[in-house]
C-alpha cells in the first residue's frame, strides 16, 4: 500500500488547483504535481467541506468530537478521585496519606497519572515509594541536608564550599557535587552572589559531526539528504520554507512552509520527506548547526525514523553549499521576481516552482540532463516515487 501523501503537500495542491489560470485543467495540475486526478479531485472535494462550500464533517469537527470524548472520559476519572479522595480524608483513624489512595484508585482502573495529577503529587515520588516507603538514601540525605541547613542559618555569608565543610566538622561527609546539589534544590546560597557575565550569545554547541565534509555525492537515493531554513518578505510579514534535498537526485523529497521559523518548521519537512520516500533508515541528514535542527524535537525525529544526524561548522556556508544552491535558485527564479504580497501567494509559486518546473523540467548538466524525476526513474523505476 502506498504512503499517504502530507498533509501540507496536499494543501498546497488543492491551492494550486484553486488558483488555477483560464485553459488549465485538473488533470494537467494533477500531473506537474504527480498525482493522480482521481485523488486530486477527491482532495478537492474534502477542502470544500472544509470551507464550508459543501454539507459534511470537516477535519476539526472530527477531532473536536474525538477530543471531548476523550475529556469527557478523563473528568469522569478526575471527578472519581476527588469524590474517593474526600471520602479517604474525612475518616480521623486513617492517616492523611494519598499514596495509598493512588494505589488504591490504581486497582479500581483509575490511572495512576490522573490520580496524581489531580492530587498533586509526582508520578515518580509514588512510584518510589511504593516500591520502599522510605529509603536509606532519603534518609541520609535528610540528615546531611539538615546539617547544610544549620550551617547555612548559623551563616548566611557561607557558599556550599563553606557549608560542606561545616557540615563534615558535624559528622556529615559528602563530595562537593551533592552539597552543592542540596543547596541549590533548596535555595540555600551565599547572600554575596556573582554577577553574571553579559557577554553576546554564542553559537550553540552541535549535536552531530560532520559526516559530510563538504562530499555532496551520493551513489544512491535516500543515501544523503541536505535541509536548510531560508526566509523571505512579503506584504504580511516574512515566510520561512525549510526543505529536505535529496543528494543524488537533487530532488526535493520534503518541505515545509511557515511563518513562524521553529523547531517544529524542521520537523515537519523531516516528516514528509519520510512519508513520500517510505522506509529510509541509515540516510544521513546533513544541516547547518541553526537551533531548529539542534533541538530536541529534531533529533527525537531524527532517531524514530532511523536516520543519521550530520552538522556543518558555524559560519561556513560551504559546509552546506548543495543546499545552498538550490536556495540561490529559488531566489532567482521565484522570490526575486516580484514583490509578494500575501503568504499565500509566495507559498503557492514556490510549491508551484518545485513540483512542476524544478522536478519535471528543469535539466540538470550532473544528471545527464535529464530532471530529478527522470533520473529516479531511470536509476530504479520502483523508486517512482510514491509522490
Amino acid at each position: 500500500m502506498p504512503a499517504p501523501y502530507p498533509e501540507e503537500f496536499r494543501d498546497d495542491v488543492v491551492r494550486v488547483a484553486r488558483n488555477r489560470g483560464k485553459g488549465v485543467t485538473l488533470a494537467q495540475i494533477a500531473k506537474d504535481f504527480g498525482v493522480h486526478e482521481m485523488t486530486l479531485s477527491k482532495w478537492l472535494r474534502r477542502a470544500a467541506v472544509e470551507d464550508g462550500e459543501k454539507p459534511g464533517v470537516t477535519r476539526s469537527e472530527s477531532a473536536e468530537n474525538r477530543e471531548l470524548k476523550k475529556r469527557v472520559r478523563l473528568l469522569e476519572q478526575e471527578n472519581e478521585v476527588l469524590r474517593r479522595a474526600a471520602a479517604y480524608l474525612s475518616q480521623a483513624h486513617l492517616p492523611k496519606r494519598l499514596y495509598p489512595l493512588v494505589r488504591d484508585l490504581a486497582a479500581d482502573g483509575i490511572p495512576v497519572a490522573v490520580a496524581c495529577r489531580v492530587l498533586g503529587l509526582a508520578r515518580q515520588h509514588y512510584y518510589r515509594w511504593l516500591r520502599r516507603p522510605v529509603s536509606g538514601a532519603e534518609v541520609t540525605e535528610a540528615y546531611r541536608a539538615n546539617t547544610l541547613f544549620d550551617a547555612h542559618g548559623d551563616d548566611p555569608e557561607f557558599g556550599y564550599r563553606f557549608l560542606l565543610g561545616e557540615a563534615e566538622t558535624a559528622g556529615e561527609r559528602m563530595c562537593e557535587r551533592t552539597a552543592w546539589r542540596i543547596c541549590r534544590d533548596n535555595a540555600w546560597w551565599s547572600v554575596f552572589g556573582k554577577k553574571r557575565s553579559k557577554n553576546g550569545k554564542r553559537p550553540g554547541p552541535p549535536v552531530h559531526d560532520d559526516l559530510v565534509r563538504r562530499d555532496f555525492t551520493a551513489n544512491a537515493v535516500n543515501e544523503l539528504w541536505l535541509t536548510d531554513i531560508t526566509e523571505h518578505p512579503t506584504g504580511e510579514g516574512k515566510l520561512y520554507l525549510c526543505a529536505v534535498k535529496d543528494a543524488c537526485s537533487g530532488r526535493i523529497v520534503g518541505y515545509s512552509i511557515g511563518s513562524r521559523m521553529q523547531a517544529r518548521l524542521a520537523v515537519t519537512a523531516l516528516d514528509n520527506a519520510v512519508a513520500r520516500r517510505g522506509v529510509v533508515a541509515g540516510c544521513v541528514v546533513h544541516s547547518d548547526r541553526g537551533s531548529q535542527f539542534r533541538s530536541r524535537r529534531f533529533v527525537h525525529a531524527l532517531h524514530r525514523h532511523g536516520l543519521v544526524g550530520s552538522m556543518g561548522r558555524v559560519g561556513a556556508a560551504g559546509d552546506n553549499a548543495a543546499m545552498e544552491s538550490f536556495f540561490a535558485l529559488l531566489q532567482n527564479n521565484v522570490l526575486d521576481r516580484r514583490t509578494w504580497t500575501t503568504r499565500q501567494d509566495l507559498r503557492i509559486a514556490i510549491v508551484t516552482w518545485i513540483e512542476r518546473t524544478y522536478h519535471r523540467r528543469r535539466r540538470q548538466p550532473r544528471l545527464g540532463r535529464l530532471t530529478p524525476i527522470e533520473f529516479e526513474t531511470t536509476m530504479s523505476p520502483a523508486t517512482t516515487l510514491a509522490a
